[in-house]
């Protein structure tokens, strides 16, 4: 615990998305209850939606509402990625960029020790340095996806050897060891048009760049058991120290019990049986991905778990019959569910995920091996790792399109949860697990970061 001469101010200003703002507010809650004080920044609507805090931590975290300009084509109530629908995410940048002037403000009038930024924010390393605060890029991303993108100098004049989107199919020629790091034919087209200008008047592939290239340090939610030699390769590309945070993997008691019908249904089920299916809150399938997968589960015999989020996909767009020739295996749950709760339980043996690389985490500190679906952003590139390492399995889907079909799914199922062929996948990920899953390894990582944040604000003031 810090003395309260030695107290550091941390300004946390993460993205728009929930999968950002959760990770920003966890390190948060770590900062704080060692002693520093922390203020949180985001817009209203968003920080009123986020968990909420113990109370012994209100008085260390502080949050503060900056309101998103208008931004024509943007409706109003639109705040983070996850009311987009169809509107255009950047948009909702540009919005962000709209913060500039009175983030500048507040950091002139508070001059706090530390700020931890997003992949977003190009604009405000500068403004950091002109007022002598110490910054940091906190990227909620692994460090193997960071170190693809290359070193930042080599975007920003514009140095990237990959000029066409198949570029990308390739490991990188800085990756020093053995690795399949890549994007599919099918996945390419994204991260190719990451760098080209959006409607907000700036690349995604610029932002990230002058946000890493801008900061002091770069903090990466990791740990060296699990990408050790990633994280030194991200350094030397950088050129700048990058510290792992660990996994921060949340506390299971800390999360909403479990509904009585999941777990009388869980209770029911054999150990180890259960394949739970979920691809986050954002994510939007199409009609064909929907009814293969669905096939694919019911082929596969399976016992299964699925979370369909109500809002995007609705009981007529499964099959016709589904539900009824599945319903003594199968659970198809519509509303939030307590992820982390029904991962805990000992009657799932699986998890059929998109690869955001929260769900990973949560979905491996269990030691669940992993039936893979990746869709967007990075999840592609942490699918490669995770193959690589034998804790799970991609479905098989079409290179050019990334079509799949149900054949696929039940067969990537079967192996990865039955089969004997699929015992690697069930003992790597729990010896993985076993990684994730100590608390105090990594706590010590956060302890470790922290250490440092004060160890820099205190040479600054001698």
């Amino acid at each position: 615990m810090a003395r309260e001469d030695q107290s550091l101010h941390v300004i946390m200003f993460p993205w728009l998305a929930f999968g950002h703002l959760i990770p920003f507010l966890e390190l948060s809650k770590f900062i704080a209850q060692k002693g520093h004080k922390v203020t949180f920044i985001s817009t209203p609507k968003n920080i009123a939606r986020l968990p909420k805090i113990l109370s012994t931590l209100s008085s260390s975290i502080i949050f503060l509402s900056l309101s998103l300009p208008r931004i024509e084509g943007l409706p109003e109530n639109i705040e983070a990625t996850v009311d987009l629908g169809t509107h255009d995410a950047s948009l909702l940048k540009k919005a962000y960029d709209g913060l500039e002037t009175e983030l500048t403000l507040f950091l002139q009038n508070s001059l706090p020790d530390w700020i931890l930024y997003d992949f977003a924010p190009f604009w405000l390393p500068p403004i950091a340095t002109k007022l002598g605060i110490s910054k940091s890029f906190f990227s909620i991303y692994p460090a193997s996806s960071l170190a693809f993108s290359g070193p930042s100098n080599m975007v920003i004049h514009g140095t990237d050897p990959r000029t066409k989107a198949e570029d990308f199919t390739v490991p990188p020629p800085w990756i020093p060891f053995d690795s399949k790091l890549a994007f599919k034919v099918h996945e390419s087209k994204w991260i190719f048009n990451a760098g080209h200008v959006d409607r907000s008047g700036v690349s995604d592939a610029h932002r990230y760049a002058h946000c890493t290239m801008g900061a002091d340090v770069i903090f990466v939610r990791q740990c060296n058991e699990f990408e050790g030699r990633w994280i030194k390769l991200l350094e030397d590309l950088q050129k700048k120290p990058v510290i792992p945070a660990g996994i921060m993997p949340l506390r299971l008691e800390e999360n909403i019990l479990c509904n009585i019908d999941i777990k009388e249904w869980l209770d029911n089920q054999r150990n180890g049986s259960v394949l739970y299916v979920a691809f986050g809150s954002e994510l939007r399938i199409t009609q064909n991905q929907l009814t293969e997968l669905a096939l694919g589960l019911e082929l596969s015999g399976v016992p299964f778990f699925w979370v369909l989020r109500k809002s995007t996909e609705s009981m007529e767009l499964l099959p016709d019959g589904f539900e009824e020739r599945v319903k003594e295996r199968g659970i198809i749950w519509r509303s939030w569910a307590p992820q982390l709760r029904i991962l805990s339980h000992e009657s799932v043996g699986g998890f059929l995920t998109h690869c955001g690389w929260s769900s990973v985490i949560e979905g491996l500190m269990f030691g669940h091996p992993l039936i893979m679906l990746p869709f967007v952003i990075d999840t592609g590139l942490i699918a490669r790792v995770l193959g690589e390492k034998l804790v799970g399995m991609e479905v098989r889907r079409n290179e050019r399109d990334g079509s799949f079909n149900r054949n696929s799914v039940a067969e990537t199922v079967e192996l990865v949860m039955v089969k004997n062929e699929g015992k690697i996948y069930r003992k790597k990920s729990k010896e993985v697990g076993k990684i994730f899953g100590d608390r105090e390894l990594q706590d010590s990582y956060l302890h470790k970061l922290v250490d440092y944040m004060e160890k820099i604000t205190t040479s600054k003031k001698k």
